[in-house]
């Protein structure tokens, strides 16, 4: 008796590995385009679906996978955020970037990683700090992507243009203006030990209720932003001015669950501090620091934002993820 075949069973894919290694690469692109790990991984499965739904002779006619990978990619990113404004309408409260915990020596660089050059450093070091991604959200989406894969992971304008669908002329132009639109809010930042030291000396001043060393760690025209989503209790509009973030502040304090401790983690590779409750983080505060000042504090409560802070989750979005392109 003849064993039937089963065609719909495809032969091994002897690239595969090749192909699955560039996940992290694609996550680290997405999340720095979105703002959101969800929407990364969202975007990064659906990339892989439109790989796996071609034959095999369509796979190996494709020069370079990862390339293949990494355009898709940014498309599916691209039309995500032309998209994001209309959903974001719908958004209760303010919408913030999902804030990423990394281990400690992230902020620094890894152990016996390259030496980096001090102009790039804005494309490895600071490409996932808050206060850039909250820049990057006032861009259009082309500006953003057009920024992202030139400035931070190195394609030249010409591979930029063919997935933005302009000219590299003119994806040379967007990348300027997103480049000056960074510059500007990066000015007078402070290093990241007097960054540290800011951060350790606020959260000393709440946990105290000192109402007075608040105001004077707090840019007089500081503003406090929190992201509840909908899902967990914030305040919905932005608190405007230093010595009313302050008050907010110690009124936070004196209400904290007695079983709430307020512990320094690292958030997107700077100092910040977490709401700890019953072993579980509650809430993540990032800080933009200028000239040795919280120019703004960034409250993300909402808990679908706080996956990534989950006791043993593995972090899938590095630091210093950029690729040496020519």
């Amino acid at each position: 008796m003849t064993t039937p075949s089963v065609p719909e069973l495809r032969r091994p894919d002897p690239g595969l590995d090749a192909i699955m290694s560039e996940r992290r690469h694609l996550i680290n692109l997405a999340y720095r385009l979105l703002g959101s790990l969800a929407d990364a991984e969202d975007a990064v499965q659906e990339t892989y679906s439109r790989w796996y739904a071609m034959s095999r002779r369509q796979q190996d006619a494709i020069e370079s996978p990862g390339a293949w990978l990494t355009t898709v990619t940014s498309r599916i990113c691209l039309n995500v955020l032309s998209s994001a404004r209309a959903r974001r309408e719908t958004y209760v409260g303010h919408w913030l970037p999902e804030p990423l915990p990394e281990p400690t020596e992230w902020i620094g660089g890894r152990p016996g990683g390259e030496a980096v050059d001090p102009a790039d450093r804005v494309t490895l070091d600071e490409s996932v700090n808050l206060a850039f991604l909250v820049v990057l959200e006032s861009m259009t989406p082309a500006e953003r992507v057009a920024f992202i894969l030139h400035d931070v992971f190195r394609y030249p304008f010409a591979e930029v243009a063919e997935i933005v669908g302009r000219t590299p002329a003119a994806c040379r132009q967007l990348a300027s203006s997103a480049r000056r639109r960074v510059r500007a809010a990066q000015a007078s930042a402070p290093s990241s030990a007097e960054r540290a030291g800011i951060v350790r000396d606020f959260k000393q001043a709440w946990e105290a209720k000192d109402i007075d060393a608040l105001i004077g760690l707090l840019d007089p025209d500081a503003t406090a932003i929190g992201d509840g989503g909908g899902l967990a209790v914030t305040f919905l509009d932005p608190i405007e001015g230093g010595e009313q973030v302050a008050r907010a502040l110690v009124e936070i304090a004196r209400r904290r669950p007695g079983d709430m401790a307020f512990l320094e983690r690292t958030v997107n590779g700077q100092p910040g501090v977490v709401a700890e409750q019953d072993g579980v983080i509650v809430t993540v505060f990032a800080f933009d620091v200028v000239d040795r000042k919280i120019k703004c504090l960034w409250v993300i409560r909402n808990p679908e934002k706080l996956r990534g802070w989950t006791a043993g989750a593995e972090p899938v979005v590095q630091v210093r993820a950029g690729r040496s392109r020519s």
